[in-house]
């Protein structure tokens, strides 16, 4: 499976909601956190709506169809803030300038894991090595937990997936999860808190695949905003999403802390290390 361009065409834009107030909407951004862009719409877009009401805004929502799409509309001023993955982040902050404001927390973490899930009944006592040979569907490469993460970890054992799997990538998380569960596909990567979601929500049976592999924990996704944003703007952004509780947010994700550069220096070493940074 080839990879999505990674264009900001791949926005797909809601309709402005009305506000209280008048002038230019806020524009924002998400990733595709849910299995559809509507789903994704319906459960985040309750934390733009009450960003927005905060600062007395109109809002325009993009729900985007790949992750690293969005590093490209805040750097083309497409966007003026986007909830968007750890390596998303980061790439918007090497191509773009743009600045993590917040970290999510999810059950009261900041951090998750990367996982990579496999059919149950496939004989695998030792991972890697007894994969050898097997299918397996990484995410699309602006994903943290799907790409980066696991082929960072592959790279420091010596192991090139391409040759090493029958390899693809570009998938969703949710496509990856469901291709494993109905055994399209032997083995696939996701991360944590996308699979418990999918168990919870009945899309998939926890009997369907098991868990192979587990990272560190990884800082959770940042809310970041475009590098001319003005300051105070950025300012009352910040604040409204420190103030957000868990009402206003998706399922089990309970708040924001203040994220600093520093947060993701993890997945800034982890691009580097595999070229998809420059090492200045």
């Amino acid at each position: 499976m080839h990879r999505r361009p990674l264009l900001a065409a791949g926005l797909a834009v809601a309709l402005t909601r009305p506000s209280v107030a008048q002038g230019t909407p806020l524009r924002f951004a998400v990733g595709p956190f849910q299995p559809t862009a509507g789903d994704t719409r319906r459960a985040f877009e309750p934390f733009f709506a009450r960003l927005a009401a905060a600062l007395g805004r109109r809002y325009e929502l993009r729900v985007a169809t790949d992750w690293a799409g969005i590093a490209v509309a805040l750097g083309s001023g497409q966007a003026d803030a986007a909830w968007m993955g750890p390596w998303g982040f980061v790439l918007a902050r090497a191509r773009a300038g743009a600045d993590a404001i917040a970290t999510v927390l999810y059950q009261g973490r900041p951090t998750y894991h990367a996982i990579i899930i496999a059919k149950p009944d496939l004989p695998i006592a030792r991972f890697p090595e007894d994969a050898r040979g097997m299918s397996i569907s990484f995410a699309d490469a602006g994903s943290t937990s799907g790409w980066l993460i696991p082929q960072h970890w592959f790279q420091a054992r010596g192991i090139d997936p391409r040759s090493f799997f029958r390899y693809r990538d570009g998938a969703s998380h949710a496509a990856n999860v469901i291709s494993v569960a109905s055994g399209q596909v032997d083995l696939a990567t996701d991360f944590d808190r996308n699979l418990d979601a999918m168990v919870a929500a009945g899309r998939v049976r926890a009997d369907q695949l098991r868990i192979v592999w587990r990272s560190d924990p990884l800082p959770n996704d940042a809310l970041a905003v475009r590098r001319d944003l003005d300051a105070a703007t950025r300012d009352a952004l910040r604040a409204a999403a420190l103030a957000t509780t868990a009402g206003h947010l998706p399922t089990n994700y309970t708040g924001w802390v203040p994220a600093t550069p520093e947060t993701y220096a993890p997945i800034e070493a982890a691009g580097r290390a595999l070229g998809r940074l420059s090492q200045s």
